[in-house]
């Protein structure tokens, strides 16, 4: 089999079934299959894709066992000789998936790889682009939200040097990209065991991944060959902010304690409940 393109469901009823949809398009030319990974949904999206494609394979988990979990155990019943690991709320277009593979095919050297992500009119969605990875100024900056006050304090951790240069059109080598449209080698799925390590609940497990490729010798691509449309936040979009910042920031803990020096992630620790409550004090403001 070609591809198993693998797509974990929480309460997605709004965009699943127009990804599904896209995916059938978007894979002509290719023995493939589809995987959904459902974390305990109770609205009905479930029983919606079974109805509607029968032919989509289904694991029910009891539970939110999060992101990486959740793509885990269907990587685990895929066959493909490449996984794609696409959130719900992607649109994919017409032949892109046959086009990408292909292109992998090419390219021994490469174990992730990414595509243009843009909003529905087709310009290029700067919140889906890859990232550098994380270092201890640009996290804080994102824990204190000093981003909002100063947006270019995050220039270089989102490549903004090569979008504003207009690399946006080349093939470019990148420290990682997201997990919403997240195309990985067979070969390096097999050496690692696992798409993405278990110890994240949500969130830095996509960029883990790419950095763990990178330990195997492997290139992390951003090809703009083909686009995917990508309606950012979506997924998430019925949790609390409050919610969000706390996972957010408990898995850039789990990173910074795997892959960076002790008194960064102690830094981190402090910070945390900082960034927390200036969350929570901006959703409180708002709802007044």
């Amino acid at each position: 089999m070609d591809l198993s393109i693998i797509t974990v469901n929480t309460n997605d009823s709004d965009r699943i079934l127009d990804q599904i949809a896209s995916v059938k398009d978007g894979a002509k030319g290719l023995d493939y299959e589809q995987i959904i990974t459902d974390n305990g949904s109770t609205d009905g999206s479930i029983e919606q894709i079974q109805k509607k494609f029968p032919d989509v394979k289904i694991i029910l988990n009891n539970k939110n066992l999060g992101f990486g979990v959740a793509n885990n155990i269907a990587a685990k019943n895929s066959t493909g000789r490449y996984l794609l690991f696409l959130n719900p709320d992607m649109r994919v277009m017409p032949g892109s998936l046959k086009k990408i593979t292909d292109w992998m095919d090419t390219q021994s050297k490469v174990g992730i790889a990414s595509c243009r992500l843009t909003y529905e009119n087709g310009d290029l969605n700067i919140g889906a682009t890859p990232r550098r990875f994380p270092t201890l100024f640009d996290q804080v900056v994102i824990l204190l939200k000093l981003n909002h006050l100063f947006p270019s304090l995050l220039n270089k951790y989102l490549y903004h040097d090569i979008y504003h240069d207009k690399e946006v059109e080349k093939e470019v080598e990148v420290d990682s990209v997201r997990g919403s449209f997240m195309l990985m080698r067979r070969e390096l799925y097999d050496k690692l065991d696992w798409a993405f390590d278990p110890r994240y609940f949500i969130w830095f497990e996509d960029v883990d991944t790419c950095r763990e490729a990178k330990r195997l010798g492997y290139k992390v691509i951003y090809t703009p060959i083909i686009s995917c449309v990508d309606y950012v936040g979506q997924t998430f979009k019925n949790l609390s902010t409050v919610q969000k910042q706390k996972w957010f920031t408990d898995s850039m803990l789990k990173y910074f304690k795997k892959w960076q020096p002790w008194y960064q992630w102690l830094i981190i620790l402090i910070l945390r409940p900082v960034g927390i409550i200036f969350v929570r004090f901006h959703a409180l403001l708002k709802s007044n």
